[in-house]
């Protein structure tokens, strides 16, 4: 089965770097993933990509060596699995509140025994290679998202669950349930010390942690601070950004 390199950084206790997608597109996707990133994400939840797009942009991603991941609308087992089946490698579900919630995450991102996923592995086969049925449950990554005041009470709970590989800080969703601003990395005091909270839970779990970051020096802060992923900016952040770059340079 092709490699995971994700999991391949991991166990080399190296950090992955992830980018980002919002922009339904393929040869978008194939642009980014010709940059070096370790791992790209393709955005169901907040980016405007639907099933059929997300699609094409895995198949222009797996033109690299860069690992394709999908963050999903929601827990829901279908579209989880459907991602799976189109070859994704690791999926993030948004809103993981309990230890319930954790194992369903689980159960629908591995096949029986030791999980409900139901088998279909259409494109997944073409991607992975022949004996993706066999080693899928090994290779896959399952992420769930803490961003929620519950999520943070249920903290150690969620991180017990057996099978689950990693969790994920969305700053933002966290800043809001906290009472605070709505940002990636200049976040509130509350915020700061749930994340580095977080962290440390999951470390002492032996989970991985990632989480979204808005520029390089706060990543590498976080990395610091011992998350395993880190995600910068997106496709469509770096095109603004990069446009006004530009235009500002051009009209001082």
């Amino acid at each position: 089965m092709r490699e995971n390199r994700l999991r391949t950084l991991w166990q080399q206790n190296k950090p992955a770097v992830n980018g980002w997608l919002a922009i339904p597109s393929s040869f978008s996707a194939e642009v980014m993933a010709h940059q070096g990133w370790d791992t790209l994400t393709i955005d169901m939840q907040h980016g405007v990509i639907d099933y059929a797009q997300m699609v094409t942009m895995l198949q222009a991603i797996s033109t690299t060596p860069t690992v394709p991941i999908v963050r999903v609308p929601w827990l829901e087992p279908g579209i989880i699995m459907k991602s799976l089946d189109a070859g994704a490698y690791g999926v993030i579900c948004p809103m993981v509140n309990t230890r319930e919630d954790a194992q369903r995450l689980v159960s629908y991102t591995h096949y029986a025994p030791k999980g409900s996923r139901s088998f279909g592995p259409v494109r997944a086969n073409l991607y992975g290679g022949a004996d993706y049925p066999s080693k899928a449950n090994d290779t896959i990554v399952a992420f769930a998202m803490i961003e929620t005041k519950q999520a943070l009470d249920n903290l150690d709970s969620i991180l017990s669950v057996e099978g689950l590989d990693a969790i994920y800080i969305g700053p933002s969703d966290l800043s809001l349930a906290l009472g605070c601003r709505p940002v990636f990395d200049d976040v509130d005091p509350p915020t700061a010390q749930a994340i580095e909270h977080i962290v440390k839970r999951a470390k002492a779990h032996g989970v991985r942690a990632g989480v979204h970051n808005g520029v390089p020096a706060v990543a590498r802060a976080r990395i610091a601070l011992g998350f395993d992923f880190v995600t910068l900016g997106s496709d469509a952040r770096l095109l603004s950004a990069g446009s006004q770059e530009l235009l500002k340079a051009l009209r001082a």
